[in-house]
């Protein structure tokens, strides 16, 4: 920990070492409805950096229970164990969301916690016509279009063991809050929340939502290569969601190339990049673990926190 540095650095060779006996539970077309749009990430992947990290995070996980066993002990309770919450944060466009639905997928494989829940920060946007009367729809992904307030009471009932916890449902499609729809969290032995400031800290006597995580990740990359793949994936969506008549990016279904790419730019320059400069990226030395990525979405190294 040279330097009073938290964080030991692992290159891709050392961490995929880190495997072990760890089996691959994936299929290549498991993995391919996995995948997110314009993300290339293949089997191969899979084995080095996510087998790896889903070991570490059973171990994690193992050593968790045994601490709120001990505690519980203590107190001569008896209590079922609580969710163990693990926290995905980083860029729009940087792959965080394929890190969630892995790990999703590959940790509801270990029998010592077969019930996995994700959740997405998305679900917590106020409404656009709320957005609109505040009048921050421009700002939509920054840390006040979010109902936080909803968010940690939403993951603190569900870390405290309550049977069922209701959640909003996100439409990607209509860009919006889906009226009445809800998602139901039934005491999973694990909740993965993923979202662009799940690391924030809380303002003063309050909570944050990662103050009830038991481990974070962060995904991270250069700033150039994020915004190349945001332009990539923002034309993939061009030709393909955006086509639908729901959509609320449907009007840009027409753009020319060269206009849906400037459009692109301006929204990523505007809206994204500032984001991340200014609330994300700083939130990154948050994490446990971070994961950082090359220009062609493969991991580079891994920075895990051992303090």
């Amino acid at each position: 920990m040279a330097g009073g540095d938290p964080y030991v650095q692992l290159s891709r060779e050392q961490w995929r070492d880190l495997r072990k006996n760890t089996p691959l539970t994936l299929t290549e077309a498991e993995l391919a409805e996995l995948r997110g749009v314009d993300d290339p990430i293949d089997l191969a992947e899979v084995t080095d950096i996510y087998l790896p990290l889903a070991r570490l995070l059973n171990l994690h996980f193992t050593g968790s229970r045994q601490r709120s066993a001990a505690v519980g002990a203590f107190l001569g309770e008896s209590a079922s164990p609580l969710p163990y919450v693990l926290g995905i944060a980083g860029s729009v466009a940087v792959g965080k969301s394929t890190t969630a639905r892995l790990l999703h997928t590959l940790l509801a494989r270990w029998p010592e916690h077969p019930r996995v829940d994700l959740i997405t920060t998305d679900s917590f946007l106020y409404p656009n016509k709320v957005l609109e009367e505040r009048g921050i729809m421009h700002r939509k992904g920054f840390p006040e279009s979010y109902d936080r307030r909803a968010l940690v009471r939403f993951v603190a009932d569900v870390k405290a063991g309550h049977p069922a916890v209701d959640a909003p449902v996100y439409s990607h499609l209509e860009y919006d809050i889906v009226p009445g729809a809800t998602q139901t969290v039934r005491r999973p032995d694990i909740l993965i929340v993923e979202g662009l400031n799940v690391l924030q800290p809380a303002p003063p006597a309050s909570l944050a939502v990662c103050d009830y995580f038991d481990f974070s990740i962060y995904v991270d990359a250069r700033v150039e290569d994020i915004r190349n793949w945001y332009v990539d994936r923002f034309h993939k969506l061009r030709r393909t969601a955006f086509s639908d008549p729901k959509s609320y990016f449907n009007h840009i279904a027409a753009l020319s190339h060269d206009e849906a790419t400037a459009f692109a730019r301006n929204v990523w320059r505007d809206i994204n990049e500032r984001n991340l400069i200014e609330n994300i990226a700083p939130t990154r030395g948050r994490a446990g673990l971070i994961m950082r990525k090359g220009s062609d979405h493969s991991i580079r190294h891994v920075r895990l926190r051992r303090t």
